[in-house]
């Protein structure tokens, strides 16, 4: 299985962290590479600049999207648990989320009006991603 985009992160990052413990990054990494069955070498495979695996990066701009939409909170660093604005959004029950679900928040426009080439960078990754 090809490793996901990092959209396709959104919902299970969230529901990992549904019951409301805390939950470090690579507790993530390794809870959601599981939940996708990815190989040994979809966990280990790189990016093109060979600092950070595909995966950690992808999971890494779910987790920045997700706290940026204030879904997610970090309490202290390297620790992520989720909100109670997070809990209301998986009560509704979502088939998906991505970047338009999360502009229904002004906190994640606000980022986004911010940002703009960071999420240039994530969609253009998630693009070259979708030709292979």
């Amino acid at each position: 299985m090809a490793i996901p985009t990092y959209d396709q992160f959104l919902l299970p990052l969230l529901e990992l962290v549904r019951d409301g413990k805390d939950y470090t990054f690579t507790d993530a990494v390794e809870a959601l590479a599981q939940k996708f069955e990815l190989t040994d070498a979809d966990i280990t495979e790189l990016l093109p600049s060979g600092g950070q695996t595909v995966l950690k990066n992808r999971i890494g701009w779910a987790k920045t999207y997700l706290t940026k939409a204030l879904l997610l909170t970090s309490p202290r660093r390297g620790v992520m648990t989720i909100t109670p604005r997070g809990q209301e959004v998986l009560a509704t029950q979502p088939a998906a989320l991505d970047k338009q679900y999360l502009l229904r928040f002004p906190e994640f426009q606000q980022f986004q009006a911010r940002g703009q080439d960071s999420s240039t960078y994530v969609e253009e990754v998630a693009e070259q991603q979708s030709m292979q």
